[in-house]
C-alpha cells in the first residue's frame, strides 16, 4: 500500500448518496482515517460531516440523519405544490428544508477552516461556466451551492455569484484529491459508473444518458492522468435497484437503509481483500 496522506472522494448522486455512509463505515472500521475530503454534491453533505468528525462515530450520525424526516423534507413537496413552483419560477422545491438540515447537522456558523481535516467541495458557476471549489469561507453556504440540483433547486447566490451542482462539472473529483496531496485515494462513487449505458428508450432518459457520458468522461480522464505514485481505489456499492434511474427515484428514501448495509458489505469484502489495513 502506498504510504502518505489520504483522500476520501465522495461522488454525486443525490439519495443514492446513501451508499456512500456504508462505504465510509467499512473504511473506518478497516482502520482508514482521512487527511483530506473531497465532495461533490450530496457527497459534500457527506463528507462535510466526514470532515468535522473523521471516526467511525461519524457514521452513526449520517445514518441517522439519512434516515430523518428532515431529511425527507428536502424534497417532499407535495406534486401539485412543486408544479406551482416551477410554473412560477425555475425549481421545484425550496432550498429552505436542505438549508436547515446542514445547519442542524454542520452549525450555522461552522467555517470551513474550522473542520478538523481539510475539506474542499465542488459547485459550478453559473456566470463564469466554470467549476469553483470551495475550501474556506461558511461551509453551509458551499455545501447548499454544491448540492443545488438544477431544476430541483434554484441555485446557490454567495457574494453576487449563482452557483449550480458540483456535479455538472465534476462528479467525482479524484484530481481534486490528488491536487491536495493524497497519495491513498479511496472513491465513494454512488453506482452509476459501474453499471453498463445503453441507448435511451424513453424521453427522460435522454438527459440521464447524455450527462452521464460526460460525468464518466471526465471520471475516466482523471483517472488516466493520475501520477505513478497514487493508488485509487474504487468502492463498491453492493448493487442498485430497477427503479434507481426513474424520473423520481430522487425522492425516494425508502431503500436507504438497504443501500447502506449493501455498500457495506461489499466495500468491507474490496478492502479485506485489496488493502492493507490502514493505521
Amino acid at each position: 500500500m502506498v504510504n502518505g496522506p489520504v483522500g476520501f472522494v465522495l461522488g454525486g448522486g443525490g439519495v443514492l448518496g446513501a451508499v456512500e455512509v456504508g462505504m465510509l463505515r467499512a473504511l473506518f472500521r478497516a482502520g482508514h482515517r482521512p487527511d483530506v475530503v473531497v465532495g461533490t454534491s450530496i457527497g459534500a453533505v457527506n463528507g462535510a460531516l466526514v470532515a468535522a468528525d473523521p471516526t467511525e462515530a461519524v457514521t452513526d450520525r449520517l445514518v441517522r440523519l439519512w434516515a430523518s424526516p428532515e431529511a425527507s423534507e428536502v424534497y417532499g413537496d407535495s406534486v401539485a405544490r412543486q408544479l406551482r413552483r416551477f410554473a412560477a419560477r425555475t425549481h421545484l422545491h425550496s432550498p429552505r428544508p436542505l438549508r436547515r438540515l446542514l445547519e442542524s447537522a454542520l452549525g450555522e456558523d461552522t467555517m470551513i477552516e474550522e473542520l478538523k481535516v481539510p475539506f474542499r467541495c465542488c459547485a459550478a458557476s453559473i456566470e463564469r461556466a466554470a467549476e469553483h471549489w470551495f475550501d474556506r469561507g461558511p461551509l453551509v453556504d458551499a455545501v447548499l451551492a454544491s448540492a443545488s440540483v438544477p431544476g430541483l433547486l434554484p441555485p446557490a447566490e454567495i457574494d453576487g455569484e449563482h452557483f449550480v451542482d458540483g456535479g455538472i462539472v465534476n462528479s467525482i473529483p479524484i484530481g481534486a484529491a490528488v491536487d491536495a496531496g493524497a497519495k491513498l485515494i479511496f472513491v465513494l462513487q454512488v453506482g452509476r459508473v459501474e453499471r453498463p449505458l445503453s441507448p435511451p428508450r424513453r424521453p427522460w432518459e435522454v438527459a440521464q444518458v447524455a450527462f452521464e457520458i460526460a460525468r464518466r468522461h471526465r471520471f475516466a480522464r482523471e483517472m488516466a492522468a493520475l501520477p505513478d505514485d497514487v493508488e485509487v481505489h474504487v468502492l463498491p456499492t453492493g448493487g442498485g435497484e430497477s427503479r434507481d434511474d426513474t424520473p423520481w427515484a430522487y425522492r425516494d428514501m425508502a431503500a436507504v437503509g438497504r443501500r447502506i448495509s449493501r455498500a457495506y458489505t461489499a466495500s468491507r469484502r474490496y478492502l479485506a481483500t485489496n488493502v492493507a489495513s490502514g493505521r
